[in-house]
């Protein structure tokens, strides 16, 4: 019973355009229908697995989430989910991660992205990018209400989401939004990535993420398109890496490889390697938890972001 009054306040939140969801405003991202979509059908779900974390699967209308902190100091993260471009880890790696940043003054959004799908999606690799670069944009735009300061607004992500947040710290001058307001840059102010998924080449590409967003046959020139150490220029923003030695999932090999292209490029950037960890030890596990955490509010709080 428990589970299913979860379900339904969810979906209860998801229906409105922008509500309040226990306390959080919940953004509808695109006016209307989403771009790339070749049906308007909602076909998300969510479920709550043994391990107690909300995962959600063909999301086509995508949110911000936004967690508002105690004290705003002006900076904004905006946060993706891993899950491999199938499902979001929502609660682990969106929900409780946000909740951290804002009891530190910075004002959290998870991105709730669209999930690649031929079925349903025109050109479905650069659907998840669209809507991580509408989430800068729309952020830009609304600095005021937020309380944002437009030069500190950053992006986070966990392994594929760590992949789009990436792919928004290379790409932003390939805009992929419906507007043509050159206002603002959609370049994210810095970048944070935990055990990201970087490249697309085989030897040290996640498979599942790689075939997720890209189809078998994809050509070489979209491949290194998706291949983030490829793109690196220096207009990167400054980047927190971490990962662990041990993740059999996503290898450290893409944190090594993103971390040297960006000092190739003189950019600001520090890389975190664990011992041991796994993939996937956002927020639920205490020993490696304690140490990235506290090594992260350093950084935020070296480069004046906290």
């Amino acid at each position: 019973m428990k589970k299913v009054f979860q379900l339904i306040l969810y979906y209860a939140c998801l229906n409105t355009s922008i509500v309040v969801c226990q306390s959080n405003e919940i953004i509808q991202l695109w006016s209307g229908n989403p771009p790339n979509m070749k049906s308007n059908k909602n076909l998300e779900y969510a479920e709550i697995g043994s391990d107690k974390v909300t995962r959600i699967y063909n999301v086509s209308y995508p949110t911000l989430e936004y967690i508002k902190p105690t004290k705003p100091n002006g900076t904004a993260v905006i946060i993706c989910p891993g899950g491999g471009y199938m499902r979001l880890a929502y609660s682990i790696e969106g929900n409780n991660v946000a909740d951290w940043f804002a009891h530190r003054g910075i004002a959290a959004f998870v991105l709730k992205y669209r999930l690649p799908n031929d079925s349903t999606m025109i050109k479905k690799e650069i659907v998840p990018l669209s809507d991580a670069q509408q989430a800068i944009y729309y952020l830009k735009n609304n600095f005021v209400k937020y309380g944002i300061d437009t030069n500190k607004i950053g992006i986070m992500g966990f392994s594929a989401g760590g992949h789009l947040a990436a792919s928004a710290s290379v790409h932003f001058k390939d805009s992929y939004i419906n507007s043509n307001d050159k206002k603002f840059s959609l370049r994210p102010s810095f970048s944070i990535l935990i055990y990201p998924v970087i490249t697309m080449q085989n030897e040290f590409t996640h498979q599942g993420s790689k075939k997720a967003l890209l189809n078998p046959n994809t050509c070489d020139s979209l491949v290194n398109y998706f291949s983030i150490e490829l793109n690196v220029t220096n207009e990167t923003p400054p980047t927190f890496l971490v990962h662990a030695s041990d993740d059999k999932s996503v290898l450290v090999d893409n944190s090594l490889k993103y971390y040297t292209a960006l000092k190739n490029k003189n950019i600001n950037a520090v890389l975190h390697v664990f011992q041991s960890g796994g993939h996937g030890f956002a927020m639920q596990n205490k020993f490696v938890d304690d140490q990235w955490l506290f090594l992260l509010e350093n950084w935020l709080i070296e480069n004046k972001l906290r």
